[in-house]
């Protein structure tokens, strides 16, 4: 009983998969817009900046590693714990 409710779920799982990935590779519904028009600066080669979210990132990677720190030291000073190496 307990292997054919594991393929059961299984297989609704790969089927909802399947079904989830076919509904989001349909074609789009509208036609997409037209592309700029050939005015000052309409092509060449424009890329988002990645400054804001790469500094974001490395505040939070510097923010957890502080804590992990904090909280590896304050675990040293306990007395009667030993440390895993």
């Amino acid at each position: 009983m307990q292997s054919i409710r594991k393929t059961l779920l299984i297989m609704v799982f790969l089927l909802s998969g399947i079904f989830t990935a076919h509904l989001l590779a349909d074609n789009p519904l509208d036609a997409p817009p037209p592309p700029p028009g050939g005015g000052h600066g309409g092509g060449g080669n424009q890329s988002a900046p990645i400054d804001g979210g790469l500094s974001v990132l490395m505040a939070l990677g510097a923010g957890y590693g502080s804590f992990k720190l904090y909280k590896k030291r304050k675990d040293e000073k306990k007395p009667g714990t030993t440390i895993n190496r």
